[in-house]
């Protein structure tokens, strides 16, 4: 199991690096994380959904994601409360509080998912969840140490040197800890280390006599990685084309990784706008998917973004919207259940001539099509819980399985729909960039930049491997 000391330690990264180099061995592996908590999901291949960081794993390891490689999600939908999904479907909406007596059922499903994987596969890669530091939490724990007592798994602790204070956190998180829970950390990775590495040694030095636990290994910084972030919005860019993309960067907003393949383009300039930060103007804004459409609908309306789309609409400016953000197109998003909070009705942006509904039941679904306003194929994934209606619909922009799915204003400045990913397939992505205005023959295929850069992680990573194997 591979915890850290802090969040974005670089568990994710390392997991998926152990998982591609035991698979280069031959070994029949599978990624595992108990419980996630992000707002970047995936579809798996059994019609679920699970966080897109096991995802991102299970591509490494030669899979396709599987609900038992995250058996618990939590998806925030606001400060104290979030959604629960078990196994890949939806429980419940559950405030921080109830969750904790939860811990419980969820354990349950958690050790159900692992006893399934350890019958089918020779080697589990477990990845814990933000830092087993967090006393707080210790109260019947399955994320971190209280799943590797459960199942009595031995536990890297990985701490990012970047951020500074590496020895203080790495100390730190073995003073919260009891007894035994330190007892079954086998040794300690240093992540994001950059310069000389000689210069490093007393300090490793200090910390093993200190702890009486080796350090297995110092990995370097590595720049320019494709892969799918668990949560964190990641707004930087390589390079800065001259083609402006704005995306309205919502308090809860959802698979951001929509935009990895549109970060990557060397003629775009994709730009997060949070809050009070001033709107630039563009010629592609993109509207987001969200948890909680009305929430993040009301922050765009604070934030002046209304104003703003009406007068980029008038220049000629195009808009997309993705999911939530497809939603708030329309004339309003009711609510009559509470399924994101107070049950209710928001009027909203009044772009497309149709109104949604929040409803109890997830659609979920890995899906293939073709453009309605070019010759190209389109693949991507839903994950909504609501139903649009009305009259824009009728121009559909994309055709599924031969149903009509999205939406195109009749000036064909705007448009909406509910699939995720659409820029990850090279052929819809050059499809939607010439319908907003680049006309471009650079394709990025996302699929081909994740692999190269999983196979750099794991290069990176193989003198780790190679210790963990004499430990063995």
């Amino acid at each position: 199991m591979v915890q850290g000391t802090t969040s974005d330690a670089g568990k994710t990264t390392l997991v998926a690096a152990l998982c591609r180099l035991l698979l280069r061995d031959g070994v029949r592996v599978v990624p595992f994380k108990p419980q996630n908590m992000a707002l970047n999901s995936a579809v798996t291949s059994d019609g679920g959904e699970i966080g897109r960081a096991q995802a991102l794993q299970a591509i490494a390891a030669g899979l396709a994601p599987h609900t038992d490689m995250n058996p618990v999600l939590l998806k925030p939908s606001s400060d104290t409360g979030a959604q629960v999904i078990i196994h890949g479907k939806v429980r419940a909406d559950m405030s921080a509080r109830d969750y904790q007596q939860y811990k419980i059922t969820a354990m349950a499903a958690v050790l159900e998912s692992y006893q399934r994987l350890r019958e089918q596969y020779g080697a589990i890669i477990v990845e814990g969840a933000g830092s087993p530091a967090e006393v707080n939490l210790r109260a019947r724990d399955i994320a971190n140490m209280g799943f590797a007592e459960a199942v009595d798994c031995p536990v890297i602790l990985v701490a990012d040197i970047d951020r500074g204070g590496v020895f203080a956190h790495i100390i730190g998180t073995l003073a919260c800890l009891s007894e035994s829970e330190r007892g079954r950390i086998i040794g300690f990775v240093i992540n994001r280390f950059r310069g000389d590495v000689k210069l490093l040694e007393p300090g490793v030095a200090w910390l093993e006599a200190q702890t009486g636990k080796p350090v297995l290994a110092v990995l370097p910084y590595l720049q320019g990685l494709f892969l799918d972030a668990e949560d964190a919005v990641e707004s930087t860019q390589a390079a800065r084309g001259a083609f402006r993309v704005l995306v309205p960067q919502l308090p809860r907003m959802s698979n951001h990784t929509d935009f990895d393949a549109l970060r990557a383009h060397p003629e775009i300039d994709l730009q997060f706008v949070g809050q009070g930060q001033p709107i630039p103007a563009a010629d592609l804004i993109i509207l987001p998917g969200s948890k909680n459409t009305r929430g993040d609908l009301a922050w765009l309306l604070q934030q002046g973004w209304q104003a703003h789309l009406l007068r980029h609409l008038r220049y000629g400016g195009k808009v997309i919207g993705i999911c939530g953000g497809f939603q708030m197109l329309g004339q309003s998003v009711n609510d009559p259940h509470g399924i994101e909070g107070a049950p209710g009705s928001s009027p909203a942006l009044g772009l497309l001539d149709m109104s949604t509904e929040l409803g109890r039941t997830k659609r979920l679904a890995q899906i293939h099509g073709v453009c309605e306003f070019a010759e190209a194929s389109v693949s991507g994934y839903e994950i909504h819980m609501g139903t649009s209606h009305g009259a824009a619909l009728a121009r559909p922009a994309f055709r599924i399985d031969g149903r009509p799915e999205g939406a195109l204003s009749p000036d064909e400045q705007i448009l909406g729909t509910y699939l995720h990913g659409v820029f990850d397939t090279p052929q819809a992505a050059t499809a939607l960039l010439a319908w907003a205005g680049l006309a471009s023959q650079i394709e990025v295929d996302t699929a081909r930049l994740r692999e190269q850069s999983l196979d750099r992680i794991a290069d990176a990573a193989q003198p780790l491997f190679n210790r963990l194997k004499l430990l063995k």
